[in-house]
């Protein structure tokens, strides 16, 4: 009876063994093979929006630099970003970048940098202002006028304008003899 009993609990583990492996192209047949990744739609008639991923990307740090493993402070320094999480980093869109990016993913945020107004050329880069939401702002309508800059001009020569020292020597002596 003890032998009976053996060989059953034998078979039934040879048949739950491979129960629940399958090769996926029999399985999953309308895939849709993206370079070496392959998708599968839910409908077959469903079409991907068109998409255009962005050339640069805004890294910000968001998680502490102390108490991370090595590694991570390492791709972190390179990306200039040890010093204070206010620091920003423009990186580019590509494959090793984005590799290394997915290392330290929960240490930063990770910003797509767009261009509403066009991007920018070698004569623009005075006119740029980047937002924190990832918008190049290309500002050309920038100038400077001249009354602007008279008037600055004379408010810094000025003999009345109280600068940070007067003002310091003013408050010392205030202080030193209050009466």
């Amino acid at each position: 009876m003890d032998k009976v009993l053996l060989n059953t609990v034998n078979i039934c583990r040879i048949s739950a063994r491979n129960f629940g492996n399958h090769n996926k192209k029999f399985v999953y047949k309308n895939g849709v093979k993206y370079d070496n990744v392959f998708y599968y739609p839910r409908h077959s008639d469903h079409q991907d929006p068109s998409f255009v991923p962005s050339k640069l990307f805004m890294v910000r740090r968001i998680g502490p630099y102390k108490g991370i493993p090595y590694w991570e402070k390492r791709i972190i320094r390179d990306l200039g970003l040890s010093q204070s999480q206010n620091e920003i980093a423009v990186v580019k869109n590509t494959p090793d970048m984005n590799s290394l990016l997915w290392k330290v993913k929960h240490l930063i945020k990770i910003t797509p940098i767009t261009f509403p107004h066009g991007e920018p050329t070698e004569e623009d880069i005075n006119y740029t202002y980047l937002k924190r939401n990832g918008e190049c702002i290309v500002a050309k309508e920038i100038k400077v006028e001249e009354n602007r800059l008279q008037a600055t001009d004379e408010f810094v020569k000025d003999q009345k304008r109280l600068d940070n020292e007067t003002l310091k020597r003013d408050s010392r002596m205030k202080w030193l003899n209050p009466w």
